[in-house]
């Protein structure tokens, strides 16, 4: 459920079944085909670093 704020709350299990960990930032943002994908920052600014798209 989205919070008034704007939240979300994942469940622990799913993250760790994803390979992320208590502390590492996410990014999250429109795949445009109206899902959400979430990725680790630094997964992402390499990709964007190194000329792949998200």
């Amino acid at each position: 459920m989205v919070r008034e704020d704007g939240s979300v709350e994942l469940p622990m299990g799913i993250l760790v079944e994803a390979g992320v960990a208590p502390g590492d930032r996410l990014l999250a943002y429109s795949d445009g085909d109206g899902r959400i994908v979430l990725r680790r920052e630094a997964d992402a600014m390499d990709d964007l670093l190194n000329g792949r798209p998200l």
